[in-house]
């Protein structure tokens, strides 16, 4: 399993996610490093502090973000690769979008839970053979959402997850 990976995980998000955005056409609004200024906020007042711009959060507080709204609880409990698609699915899309996804992969019923049935397959799967699947499921859906503006970045971004998810199994290259 995986409680190692956050760190090397997050470096890869990070990466695809990008510095500060604010696209009118992208519904997430302003955003820094894929945190929208709406989860920032909320997130800072959970914290006891007052509102602040996004794009000023620090690099300490994106990384608690990721880890504790997006990491946690699963990610530690999956196969090396797996972790990374799943955390970057979660990311891109959401968690509950993005365990769907993997249950669907799984060719478990995909209610969004992942439950004892969903973890005992993830437990038995092959793990190469799952990181194919996802992806490929990852694509499919990107691509009925009927998005042209985003859709060909959300497939470039499903691509190089992949191959770095793959990359991953056959551990640190030296």
């Amino acid at each position: 399993m995986s409680a190692d990976n956050f760190q090397a995980c997050l470096a890869l998000v990070l990466k695809s996610e990008g510095g500060n955005d604010d696209d009118p056409a992208d519904h997430g609004g302003r955003t820094s490093r894929g945190i929208t200024q709406r989860e920032y906020d909320a997130w800072s007042k959970e914290q006891g502090w007052p509102s602040s711009d996004v794009w000023k959060a620090s690099a300490h507080d994106i990384a608690q973000i990721y880890h504790d709204e997006y990491w946690m609880p699963l990610c530690d409990n999956l196969p090396i690769g797996i972790d990374y698609l799943y955390f970057d699915m979660a990311v891109n899309a959401g968690p509950h979008r993005a365990a769907v996804l993997l249950q669907k992969a799984l060719g478990v019923n995909p209610d969004g839970r992942i439950g004892a049935v969903s973890r005992q397959a993830i437990r038995n799967c092959d793990a190469k053979g799952l990181i194919e699947k996802f992806s490929a499921t990852k694509a499919n859906w990107y691509k009925s959402l009927h998005q042209p503006r985003f859709t060909q970045g959300w497939l470039n971004r499903t691509a190089s997850v992949k191959t770095n998810a793959l990359s991953m199994l056959k551990g640190p290259q030296t």
